[in-house]
């Protein structure tokens, strides 16, 4: 990134001088100017925006700040998968989630091509390299530096300039993702810009945002992180709870539906989830419920429950929030009718 000393009280000085050329910006934006410098939190925030997002084969190599390019061979859980086109990838997906709690493994096979945040294309001959990358990616993202994925800005835009040393302004129209970010990491330390508001955003979410200043667009980032952590926390919720249903057998504790408490309809029966995402429910006379269930998060863990061939059971079927969970216990609520809960308890 770029080093920006301290505007001493000079360049200050020669900052004042240009108030015809602040006017104009004012002018432009028909309200007081973001104007900010190549070293500004709005300058990272445009950048972080407009990097090169590799987060969506994260499945694959496990680095959000590339993407393998295609085509690539990889052996993904013992089986060795040649990915031609991003279709292949939903193979590699059907092999990881075959099964839950198990210790999924993808091993690349070495050269091949990658592209990174900055939207340069490198060759990695062997783990060492791609280890390396990684590295970068995560210190990078312990640092705050890494992309912003979760706000896309609508292009094009608009972007005024202001040259301390050259006393011209202007603008450039900025069409891309990757022309703004190449136009932010290239500015000079003399320069100054702004933004020419309104702007719009689509969030990760779909939704579009119309910004009217930097602190609009900084505030908009802020609450999709902190969306987006919650999702982060959410899925390692998920996969916990995936090992508890698995590692245990549980009991109807408490069914609630329509204020009645129907657990002794269940009293006798002992439900197991396996590993391949079934469910069998079990009486004392060795009646058997066959289901299937599904473990997904969003902001929320749920869990979907699906019985057949059973009436008592078919009311458990639902795509249940997850309210709690321990070792020990499940505390569930529908998604469609909070006041109907479930509770699962570990035998």
């Amino acid at each position: 990134m770029k080093n920006l000393k301290l505007i001493t009280s000079l360049a200050l000085t020669a900052l004042l001088s240009f108030t015809s050329c602040q006017d104009e910006i004012d002018t432009e934006n028909g309200q007081n100017p973001n104007t900010n410098n190549s070293n500004s939190e709005t300058a990272s925030n445009l950048e972080r925006t407009s990097m090169y997002d590799g987060s969506f084969d994260d499945f694959l190599d496990g680095a959000s700040c590339s993407s393998i390019l295609l085509p690539v061979v990889a052996t993904v859980n013992g089986s060795q998968v040649s990915i031609v086109s991003q279709s292949d990838y939903q193979t590699v997906l059907n092999i990881l989630g075959q099964f839950t709690n198990d210790n999924d493994t993808v091993t690349l096979q070495f050269p091949l091509s990658v592209r990174l945040s900055n939207y340069t294309e490198v060759v990695v001959t062997n783990q060492g390299e791609y280890d390396a990358i990684i590295d970068a990616c995560e210190d990078a993202e312990n640092a705050g530096k890494d992309a912003i994925s979760c706000l896309d800005i609508n292009f094009p835009i608009t972007i005024l300039t202001y040259s301390l040393s050259l006393e011209q302004t202007g603008s450039v129209v900025i069409q891309s993702e990757q022309q703004l970010y190449a136009y932010m990491n290239n500015m000079d330390n003399t320069e100054l810009f702004s933004v020419k508001y309104p702007i719009t955003a689509t969030l990760s979410n779909n939704s579009a945002v119309t910004l009217t200043s930097d602190l609009d667009l900084k505030n908009s980032i802020n609450d999709c992180l902190g969306v987006e952590d919650a999702e982060d926390e959410a899925e390692k919720e998920a996969e916990n709870l995936e090992t508890v249903l698995v590692n245990g057998a549980f009991k109807v504790q408490s069914f609630i539906n329509a204020g009645v408490n129907k657990a002794s309809d269940y009293a006798n029966y002992t439900i197991d989830f396996a590993n391949d995402f079934t469910c069998t429910a079990v009486n004392s006379t060795i009646n058997t419920v066959e289901g299937t269930y599904k473990v997904t998060s969003e902001t929320e863990v749920f869990l979907n429950l699906t019985f057949s061939g059973n009436a008592t059971f078919n009311l458990l079927n639902n795509n249940w929030e997850v309210t709690s969970f321990s070792n020990t216990s499940i505390s569930l609520k529908s998604t469609t009718n909070a006041a109907v809960t479930l509770v699962l308890s570990q035998i």
